[in-house]
């Protein structure tokens, strides 16, 4: 009895060893993400690409996709999906950099990050969605508000709309200011009714907390005809559902 109760508490401490390890490994990298000296010219780049964004702006965008960064590297690399337009054309910027950005990538994430375009949600991919919730989720604790019950948008989520940029995807937290005037708002479908996460690794990336507000969630895409989007998991939004515009 005494030998199996030294062996569980052997097993306790390698896992909390391993554990805390991991942690501050999380922690270093997330360190290096945010202090990160960008290569020269690459803000410049995207001045060229969006004149009328000032350095000011620049800066504010390089700060928006440094948050998708370390929402991929908190989620434990799950997939995550960019929602906005000018943070994804700065990251494509960068990839063009591929000396640099390999040498980022190895040491913020052990690990080559691949670009995925910038998206909303919609019924056609379950895992574009959730990689969306997921960014949302940690976007959202990254500026320490409450993904499920936020009261303002995280600066990944608000560039696009703060920033006016043409094509742009910008997000209400108040879905009933999206529903068309005199129309019924369109049958929810929950996601639970979708395939879920992808994978074992994305599954093990979402907090249980951020999986259970997802199962009682909708699917919320567009809601309104002049470009703007309904935020995953916001209250206000479970009973809207609708297409992704063209």
């Amino acid at each position: 009895m005494a030998d199996f109760f030294l062996l569980i508490v052997a097993i306790a401490g390698v896992w909390l060893a391993i554990y805390f390890w991991v942690k501050s490994i999380r922690l270093k990298r997330a360190e290096f993400i945010r202090t990160y000296q960008w290569p020269p010219s690459l803000l410049d780049k995207l001045e060229q690409k969006h004149p009328a964004l000032t350095r000011k702006d620049t800066a504010l965008v390089s700060r928006g996709l440094r948050q998708f960064f370390i929402a991929h590297l908190m989620s434990g690399y799950g997939f995550v999906s960019m929602p906005s337009q000018v943070v994804d054309d700065l990251w494509h910027e960068f990839i063009l950099y591929t000396r640099d950005y390999k040498q980022f990538c190895d040491r913020a994430f052990g690990r080559f990050m691949h670009h995925t375009p910038a998206v909303v949600l919609g019924p056609e991919s379950a895992e574009t969605n959730d990689g969306l919730r997921r960014t949302w989720w940690f976007a959202c604790k990254d500026e320490n508000i409450d993904p499920k019950r936020a009261t303002r948008l995280p600066l990944l989520f608000a560039l696009d709309g703060k920033l006016q940029i043409l094509n742009g995807f910008r997000y209400d937290l108040h879905c009933d200011l999206l529903r068309k005037d005199g129309s019924s708002a369109p049958t929810a479908r929950p996601i639970s009714s979708l395939s879920g996460l992808q994978a074992d690794q994305d599954a093990a990336a979402l907090p249980e907390e951020a999986t259970a507000a997802m199962a009682d969630a909708a699917v919320v895409v567009v809601a309104a005809t002049d470009g703007r989007y309904a935020v995953p998991n916001s209250p206000s939004c479970h009973s809207i559902s609708a297409g992704v515009s063209g």
